[in-house]
């Protein structure tokens, strides 16, 4: 049996252990009973941002956005196809910048669309700029792998 990684619930943010080698098998919430991957990005905002990114042992992507960003609205249904394909090893989210602008200031988020990687809630690699499914998930594997 392989070790245990813990990760936050999409639905209730509550923390759960799971063992790698399970993950692939549709792994369910301890605490709402709900599915721990759905395929398709969280929507992050402040009060569950730390759970994703600093308490989750998985790798978590975030993409900062605004809804007035036409480059964002163009990559929105390539981090979603993303999303399907990098589940379970990769957590993917988003953060509205307009709805949590302290979390982009954190970050230092200067341009939209920007995508960061983060694992164990240490910024990994960071890239500006609209992406297409491809890129996204070879970029990701690319900056896991180093």
């Amino acid at each position: 049996m392989s070790h245990p990684v813990t990760l936050a619930c999409p639905h209730c943010n509550g923390m759960n252990r799971v063992p790698v080698s399970r993950l692939g098998e549709g792994p369910g919430c301890g605490h709402c009973h709900q599915p721990l991957f759905t395929g398709h990005p969280l929507v992050l905002g402040v009060d569950d941002f730390a759970n994703h990114a600093e308490r989750s042992e998985l790798p978590l992507l975030v993409d900062f956005w605004a809804p007035w960003c036409g480059p964002c609205q163009m990559m929105a249904p390539h981090f979603e196809r993303a999303a399907a394909q990098l589940e379970p090893q990769v957590r993917l989210a988003k953060v509205d910048t307009q709805v949590a602008p302290t979390l982009a200031q954190r970050h230092g988020i200067r341009s939209i669309p920007t995508l960061v990687l983060f694992r164990h809630g240490r910024e990994l690699a960071r890239q500006s700029g609209a992406m297409d499914a491809n890129n996204i998930v070879r970029w990701t594997r690319q900056h896991l792998a180093d």
